[in-house]
């Protein structure tokens, strides 16, 4: 299809020639999600149609029939509002063009879903050709029109002879493409239709098989969507949004809220997942605009930190994207998300604060929620401090608990740091809290800026004033056996001391400061640098910064007892306190790195040299005969 008209000192401009059968596959592969949605576009098709149509005749029916044809292909009748010849020749003979009949077909305006011109266009992605009969609701004296597409980009268009009796609206049929066939089967039909269209305002129905040769009309839309649909009580309502949540997102929910934003005419329900997701593992919903599904996973509608629930909704004021699958992020959106966000926000608040079996359900099962909304509102941080239990080493404590019962809320930073001191920490009735899950530790440096709280980070100083220094004349025999102990991990860049310390079965404690890693991280660098940064880098460090790690002997332990005395072996004390360290790493929970292993797998050999009297190398052939 081409056209030509002249241009400015005489030249003629040429129009481009479009490949059809590249402009589907263009569409298909870049703008639509496959090739399943031609059912929603003809639905869109069909709904503007009618809708145009009872704006000149507010009672005019509003029904769409999808019936498989004999021989194969599909037909889809809907009683809108029709076209003329000229309207047709405007619409369909030019490939996307949809500008003229605004009062028709209502382009541009808010009651309307879509274009027709693309919306049958998309048609073709399932069939090689496509054939249009329609006849105006309007123009009730013009003739009716028939219009033939094919996939090369040809088209025919007959004008047909009009009678009095004969029905208004069109007729689609379409003839499937070799490999497509199957997307126009009544099942797939009535399958996509129903996913697509179950809240419009019309009656849709599908033409199915039934029994051996019968045929029946399935309607697949629903009167109102659920959310607005009258029941009997609450309770009846509940359980008929909770069916309508299973069959369309695949969960039974917790419970479910409410939603409405007017200023763009938004309503819908949010469903609570009964069981946790991770931070960042949903954030998808079912939008529905002017009651056709945009889609089931779009994404935008509310923040990041409402991860837990799922949203069903239909707007009148939002916008779609060109393939309509998911929503234009422009203002409206960012009104209906603040909206959105706010109506999920007050809930949970009320729900947490009515101390209710609903509220400890929902603490239990979506306590990351809570937190990651703590970070950024005040008020549920407040809330959060008195109903989130954290893992300290007096059990499970809200942080309220934890500052009534301590004063300061005294917190490690990982796991493994947790591990490493929890069991000294326990026995000596040190309260610390594990913030080493996710959110925690940003939830209480957060904390730490709020008046009326004192939150710091564990230090290496708080478990050591906990351990019991060794009497006098203990710490004045063990100097040597100390000295011994630190030169045999130096190498490990560990600091070996002695204190006493329940439990007495816990042999040794692997501490680490921050502060004194920070230290010899600078002191690293001084190393590393040029003389005049070094010197400046020195001047930062001040003292020189001790080991990273200190390796805390229990003296009330026997097996260190027995160990810091063997001074006849000092390779086997050496041995012995190289697997105390790793043993401690392990304890830790740290994961074991490789010079670590190697570290454990010599100090085994020296131990089990010693313990069978060999020298390390294996028997003797006379030995190994006896």
């Amino acid at each position: 299809m081409t056209a030509a008209a002249p241009a400015a000192g005489g030249d003629t401009a040429q129009a481009f020639q479009v490949d059809l059968r590249g402009v589907v596959d263009l569409l298909a592969r870049h703008l639509y999600s496959g090739p399943r949605v031609y059912v929603r576009e003809l639905l869109q098709n069909a709904v503007d149609a009618v809708t145009a149509r009872r704006a000149h005749e507010p009672e005019a029916p509003g029904s769409v029939r999808f019936r498989a044809l004999d021989g194969g292909g599909l037909e889809i009748v809907d009683t809108g509002v029709g076209l003329t010849p000229d309207e047709a020749r405007e619409l369909l003979a030019t490939v996307g063009r949809s500008s003229k009949r605004d009062l028709e077909l209502g382009v541009g305006r808010a009651e309307f879903l879509g274009q027709f011109g693309i919306g049958l266009l998309s048609a073709f992605m399932v069939a090689d050709r496509i054939e249009l009969e329609s006849r105006s609701a309007v123009h009730r004296d013009a003739p009716g029109v028939r219009w033939v597409g094919h996939a090369d980009g040809t088209y025919d268009l007959t004008v047909l002879p009009r009678t009095a009796d004969e029905p208004v609206g069109s007729t689609v049929r379409l003839a499937p493409r070799q490999d497509m066939d199957h997307w126009l089967e009544p099942a797939t039909v009535a399958t996509l239709a129903q996913e697509f269209g179950a809240l419009l305002p019309l009656d849709v129905a599908v033409e199915v098989p039934v029994g051996a040769d019968g045929r029946a009309w399935r309607r697949v839309t629903e009167p109102a969507p659920p959310w607005r649909a009258s029941y009997p009580d609450d309770a009846a309502r509940a359980q008929a949004l909770a069916r309508y949540c299973e069959r369309t997102l695949g969960f039974t929910p917790l419970t479910h809220l409410d939603l409405e934003v007017p200023l763009v005419g938004l309503t819908g329900v949010a469903f609570v997942l009964p069981a946790a997701v991770p931070p960042g593992g949903g954030g998808t919903h079912r939008v529905h605009l002017k009651r056709m599904l945009l889609g089931d996973r779009v994404t935008g509608l509310l923040p990041d930190w409402a991860f837990w629930v799922r949203c069903v909704v239909d707007a009148d004021g939002l916008r779609p994207t060109a393939s309509r699958e998911q929503l234009y992020d422009d203002e409206a959106l960012l009104v209906a998300r603040d909206s959105l966000a706010a109506q999920v926000r007050d809930w949970t608040l009320a729900t947490l604060r009515s101390g209710s079996a609903l509220a400890r359900e929902l603490v239990a099962t979506h306590h990351l929620a809570i937190r990651s909304l703590a970070l950024v509102d005040d008020e549920m941080l407040d809330l959060a401090t008195q109903v989130l239990p954290f893992e300290t080493t007096d059990g499970p404590l809200t942080l309220t608990e934890v500052a009534a019962q301590a004063g300061t809320v005294v917190h490690t930073t990982s796991v493994e740091e947790y591990r490493r001191v929890a069991p000294v920490a326990r026995a000596q009735g040190l309260l610390v809290v594990n913030a080493g899950y996710v959110y925690d530790a940003d939830l209480l440096g957060r904390l730490a800026g709020r008046r009326g709280w004192d939150v710091r980070p564990l230090r290496a100083a708080d478990v050591a004033q906990v351990l019991d220094p060794v009497e006098p004349e203990r710490e004045l025999a063990l100097l040597d056996a100390l000295a011994a102990a630190s030169a045999a991990l130096r190498d490990l860049d560990c600091e070996v001391v002695v204190r006493r310390f329940a439990p007495a079965d816990l042999p040794a404690v692997l501490l680490q400061d921050r502060d004194d890693e920070h230290r010899r991280d600078v002191a690293r660098t001084v190393g590393a640098a040029d003389d005049l940064w070094g010197g400046v880098l020195a001047g930062l460090t001040g003292d020189a910064a001790p080991a990273a790690r200190r390796l805390v002997l229990n003296d009330t332990n026997p097996t260190v007892r027995r160990l810091l005395v063997g001074t006849g072996r000092p390779d086997v004390v050496a041995a012995g306190l190289r697997s105390m360290y790793v043993t401690a790493v392990l304890l830790a929970g740290e994961p074991l790195r490789a010079h670590d292993a190697a570290t454990m797998t010599a100090a085994m050999t020296v131990l089990l040299d010693a313990g069978l009297g060999t020298s390390g190398s294996g028997p003797t052939d006379d030995e190994e005969e006896r």
